[in-house]
């Protein structure tokens, strides 16, 4: 199927533009006739086009254009501020026209061709799926059918700007770790590859034993420096080939149970997910989608599987007329702060705000314990690479003393 844009006549006298589907232009033409629109031109879509030139010369479907999350965020919130003012149609058109991403302005713009050729805004948001996930689409539909769109076009964007707020701590709290661990490791290997190799030469013609600390120092420093492309080689290969396992669901399964049993970390994992998972049902509940839909829609953006699997048993037991909360207790998967805040919502009516409350509180959780505990990491690497660096120093100093000693004999 082609994309076609159009300029046509309505009727009543109205000019009509937008972009149609169709397997031809004289297809395109037929379906607008049956509309009883005078067609006075018709293209192929150029922006339809711009992103299949963009797709063919990365040759791989998986970097079609997308929005990030981001775009996705700014562009809800706009939606939401513009629609209080202006149509939906003319919302559209603004924002797409100053969108300065092109590729994001062709999404947009797409999106916006739906609209005009009268589609709803969740059907149009079809057209780009890689950009508007289910779960977005659904509680735009639910606007829709509710005539309160502004507002939950304002829920969901307060929603993806949390989102995107804590994957922002996540990133800034593991990036200074990560950085100081590759420059130790960086310091290291420069150290046993450089420097340690033209301090041990010196000790060649030493007539009595090296001693232990500098002959493995000096070994180790041989091997690197002989076969450090095949250490880079096998780490290459063991990331390619945990990843090509990470793909397979059996492995994944028993990989994020694993994670799961991890102290700290399994506790890291499960409060972030339940924390993620709290606040987008309380989202969906507020735009008043049935809990079943809500949970099968949130399924989807829980990553670890063990979680996601005891997920789909907790939306299949509601769905079979069982609590949230007894659900959630029964899986044993999601923290106990979660199951007690959803039966005390039950039990009021109002679920929706008490999982708000679970997931604010699960997150300052998170802030604090990964402040916490990355305040105590930092030191830690620290004092790792001082000991390796002391090691290193030592081993080369215990020879030299060694010979200082004879000379005093």
């Amino acid at each position: 199927m082609a994309r076609f844009s159009y300029l046509a006549i309505d009727p009543k006298g109205n000019e009509r533009r937008g972009a149609i589907e169709a397997p031809g232009e004289r297809q395109a033409s037929e379906r607008l006739a049956a509309r009883e629109w005078h067609v006075v031109r018709i293209a192929p879509d150029a922006a339809t086009s711009a992103r299949r030139a963009s797709v063919s010369t990365s040759g791989i479907a998986l970097f079609a254009p997308r929005l990030s999350s981001k775009q996705l965020a700014l562009f809800t919130r706009q939606l939401a501020s513009l629609m209080v003012v202006s149509p939906l149609e003319e919302t559209l058109r603004t924002i797409s026209r100053q969108t300065e991403k092109p590729r994001a302005r062709a999404i947009l713009a797409n999106v916006h061709a739906g609209i005009v050729e009268g589609l709803p805004l969740a059907e149009a948001m079809r057209r780009e799926e890689p950009s508007f996930p289910p779960i977005f689409r659904a509680m735009i539909a639910a606007g829709e059918n509710s005539g309160s769109l502004p507002t939950i076009a304002n829920r969901l964007a307060d929603l993806l700007e949390r989102q995107a707020q804590v994957r922002g701590k996540i990133i800034a709290a593991l990036a200074y770790p990560i950085v100081l661990s590759f420059v130790a490791i960086a310091v290291v290997t420069g150290l046993m590859v450089s420097v340690v190799p033209r301090v041990v030469e010196q000790f060649d013609n030493a007539s009595r034993q090296l001693p232990l600390l500098t002959r493995v120092v000096i070994a180790l420093s041989q091997f690197l420096a002989q076969w450090w492309w095949a250490v880079l080689l096998l780490l290459a290969l063991g990331i390619l080939l945990f990843v090509r396992a990470l793909s397979h669901s059996a492995f994944r399964l028993r990989f994020d149970a694993l994670l799961l049993r991890v102290p700290f970390i399994g506790r890291l994992i499960r409060d972030i997910h339940a924390a993620s998972l709290a606040r987008t049902l309380a989202t969906m509940i507020e735009a008043r989608l049935p809990l079943v839909d809500g949970l099968r829609l949130a399924t989807r953006t829980v990553s670890n599987t063990v979680q996601r699997a005891a997920l789909q048993v907790v939306s299949e037991k509601v769905r079979a007329g069982g609590s949230l909360s007894t659900a959630l207790r029964e899986a044993e998967s999601f923290p106990p702060l979660l199951v007690y805040l959803s039966a005390s919502g039950e039990a009021a009516g109002q679920l929706g705000t008490m999982l708000e409350r679970a997931a604010d509180y699960l997150e300052r959780e998170f802030e604090s314990f990964t402040t916490a505990a990355m305040a105590l990491l930092e030191p830690a690497i620290i004092i790792v690479m001082g000991t390796m660096v002391a090691l290193i120093i030592l081993a080369i100093l215990l020879p030299i003393l060694q010979l200082q000693n004879l000379v005093g004999l």
